[in-house]
């Protein structure tokens, strides 16, 4: 089957709500959804059941870049800056030092054993370098696991930051593949300008993004998503077109911005957990479509040779080597090196190879792809069983909510208070959003000439309001009174 303009919208929604039905049955078994969507594609494909014809690398790396965009984005947006503070040196030293050493480790076992380049060798290690934000965010957040401690937050940092990292590797030796009269030294340059281009893009978006949100009035809460997603994607494209990393750019804007308030918050956040699966949905499917699995067959003896070596030496020793400098125990190192999983960013990665045009470029992708998958297959099936074996989570069941699950939620507060606006408030006439509340209050309802109005961030506060404050304790609301500089016209009331 050939696409078309015309059959293009009914594959590809029959495929997508495929794909939501048997993923959804498909947790009661332990098979991780995104194995399955890329089974799915792969069916569908040239040498499956439906005998779709899809065989375009820029088209699928086009899809995969958009896809990463806003799975990075989400995933930053959900990233709680208080719960990875404390561990913010150990998740830099996995996302850089950690990528590096895995992607040389592997690169020369590649070279000892193949007939590849030493440059080669080095491009495929880095192609696979970095765990997969996709796989190790859907995986961990749909198992029922309350890791102790910080190890969580260390593993989601970690994946969400070290796609820059492998990104910035990869173009690096294509480059010296493509031009063999180069040296390594003359890629350090391209790295550090990457780099820090898109570390100080990624803050500096961030802090116009929200001034953006904060202030330019829409009128209609369903534009201030599509507004967000506007400034992700000039995010991601001038950083790109200055020299910068652009990935690494979208998610420190993201982690900036899920850390402040915003208008409509709540929404964006709804919109980009939605968007975020609907993305890695048809990211998986669009490799899925565009593997060959009689092409992958030839290649399996020395991709699990090579599958092996990343999961049990390479990725163990980046991650040992580059936690030596912080307090940590052992067995809490052995797990997040088993959670080095690869799912998609890999094989996007290995469009770049293909659309060059080198000679093994072909080879590189099948072995990247079984890569993938034997990945997920292995390491994503048994996080539980080995979470439990290592005794790293918490053995009384509690879950894990983090302050995305928190915000969306609206967990209940504890106290009830009313405050009165006064004539000389200072918050006369600001915004909701540029209040300063704490994150343990919200103002719930607003009491103005008699009627009642449920507010919102760009709610303007008046004059004579009576505001009704939810909080979580007495010590939120001496900070809600500390923001409005007004009085309390109403006892608090604890609810049991």
């Amino acid at each position: 089957m050939i696409l078309t303009i015309e059959n293009i919208l009914l594959i590809g929604s029959l495929l997508l709500f495929i794909s939501i039905i048997i993923g959804k049955t498909s947790s009661r078994f332990g098979v991780p959804t995104l194995l399955l969507f890329l089974t799915i594609g792969m069916m569908a494909g040239s040498d499956g059941i439906a005998g779709i014809k899809f065989n375009d690398p820029q088209i699928a790396q086009f899809i995969g870049i958009v896809s990463l965009n806003f799975i990075l984005f989400s995933g930053g947006l959900d990233t709680n800056w208080k719960t990875v503070k404390p561990i913010l040196k150990e998740g830099i030293a996995l996302s850089t030092l950690g990528v590096f050493l895995t992607a040389m480790s592997l690169g020369l076992f590649v070279f000892w054993l193949t007939d590849f380049t030493i440059y080669e060798s080095l491009l495929l290690g880095s192609i696979v370098s970095s765990t997969d934000a996709a796989a190790v965010f859907s995986i961990l957040r749909s198992k029922d696991i309350a890791l102790k401690t910080n190890l969580r937050p260390t593993l989601e940092l970690e994946s969400g930051s070290n796609d820059p990292m492998a990104y910035v590797l990869v173009i690096s030796f294509l480059t010296l593949v493509i031009n063999q009269d180069q040296s390594f030294v003359s890629i350090i340059p391209m790295f550090l300008l990457q780099m820090s281009l898109g570390a100080i893009a990624g803050f500096a978006f961030g802090r116009i993004s929200k001034y953006l949100i904060n202030n330019i009035k829409l009128g209609f809460e369903g534009l201030y998503p599509v507004l967000v997603i506007a400034l992700m994607f000039i995010t991601f494209s001038a950083t790109d077109s200055l020299g910068g990393n652009g990935f690494l750019a979208i998610y420190i804007c993201a982690v900036y911005l899920g850390n402040q308030d915003l208008i409509h918050k709540k929404t964006i956040l709804k919109m980009y957990d939605g968007l975020a699966w609907l993305m890695q949905i048809i990211l998986f499917l669009t490799l899925g479509l565009l593997v060959f699995p009689s092409q992958v067959m030839p290649f399996m003896g020395i991709g699990l040779l090579i599958s092996l070596f990343l999961i049990f030496i390479a990725r163990p020793l980046a991650v040992f080597i580059s936690l030596i400098p912080f307090k940590m125990k052992m067995k809490r190192r052995f797990y997040i090196s088993w959670v080095g999983l690869r799912g998609a960013v890999p094989i996007v990665f290995a469009t770049y190879p293909l659309i060059a045009g080198i000679d093994k470029a072909n080879m590189m992708f099948n072995i990247v792809f079984f890569f993938s998958v034997t990945s997920v297959l292995l390491q994503g099936t048994t996080l539980g069983i080995f979470a439990k074996w290592l005794k790293v989570v918490k053995t009384d069941g509690q879950k894990i909510v983090t302050e995305y699950d928190r915000f969306i939620t609206n967990s209940p507060k504890a106290i009830m208070q009313e405050v009165h606006v006064t004539e000389n408030c200072i918050a006369i006439g600001n915004k909701v959003v540029k209040l300063g509340l704490p994150k343990s209050a919200v103002i719930a309802l607003i009491k103005r000439n008699e009627h009642f109005i449920t507010p919102d961030g760009s709610t303007i506060i008046e004059p004579n309001d009576v505001l009704v404050v939810l909080s979580d304790d007495l010590e939120g609301f001496d900070q809600v009174l500390g923001c409005l500089e007004t009085k309390v016209i109403s006892q608090p009331e604890e609810n049991n």
